[in-house]
């Protein structure tokens, strides 16, 4: 089964310097039906102005990943990571215990674009830690690569949930498949550009909600950017 999760239908929010589409509930967007899909929490596409950001601030046993689009994201927390994340980077905090941090755009004259995604951990209590990988360039053309997951391949973060992330860019003919547990849940979220999933047409900020299948197939994509969750 394949539910489209369409990009108008999201929660959003305009703070002026701060501009946010929430795929399931968040602070002051509240809908019963998305409150997550499996494992995953959270995936807020934010956009934020020259100068600006989010003041120091906590969280705690969760699993939290940075995916930046344009810009540059700049992290400081309380393990005394000091970190510039730019677009290529995928940065992952596990809170744990509970951790402090700030983010605020360091690309000057620019706005950052990034994608926050949180995944609830399947063990609670960890030390807090911080992990950031570069993709290298070209890694994620006409395939999927694992950027994330709980016992990551070479060149993945690792993360303390029963999930993986795969990222990829589709063009023309290039396509792929992914074999999955019928068991499990998937969630394919489209970051730019058109793609088919399964025969489904997803635009960017779209996402598909799939359950009960045993593999799904990407293809047809134009400028192509996406990302598929494996979850619990």
């Amino acid at each position: 089964m394949l539910t489209v999760r369409k990009s108008l239908d999201r929660g959003y929010a305009d703070h002026g310097w701060l501009k946010s589409f929430h795929s399931f509930s968040f602070a002051g967007y509240y809908d019963p039906e998305h409150m997550g899909w499996g494992n995953l929490r959270v995936i807020n596409e934010d956009r934020v102005a020259p100068g600006r950001g989010f003041g120091t601030h906590g969280h705690k046993d969760m699993e939290i990943i940075s995916y930046v689009l344009e810009g540059n994201l700049a992290h400081k927390d309380s393990m005394g990571n000091i970190k510039g994340i730019p677009p290529g980077d995928v940065q992952r905090m596990s809170a744990g215990t509970g951790v402090t941090h700030s983010e605020f755009n360091h690309a000057e004259g620019q706005t950052t674009h990034f994608l926050q995604i949180w995944i609830e951990p399947n063990v609670k209590g960890v030390p807090p830690s911080y992990e950031q990988i570069t993709l290298p360039k070209g890694s994620t053309r006409g395939q999927l690569k694992q950027v994330a997951a709980e016992r990551p391949v070479e060149g993945a973060v690792t993360i303390h949930a029963d999930a993986a992330m795969y990222a990829g860019l589709f063009d023309g003919a290039e396509s792929a498949t992914f074999d999955m547990d019928p068991a499990r849940k998937a969630y394919v979220h489209l970051v730019r550009g058109t793609l088919n999933v399964n025969g489904t047409p997803l635009a960017a900020g779209d996402a598909a909600m799939i359950e009960g299948e045993s593999q799904i197939a990407l293809g047809s994509g134009h400028d192509a950017e996406v990302l598929l969750f494996d979850l619990a």
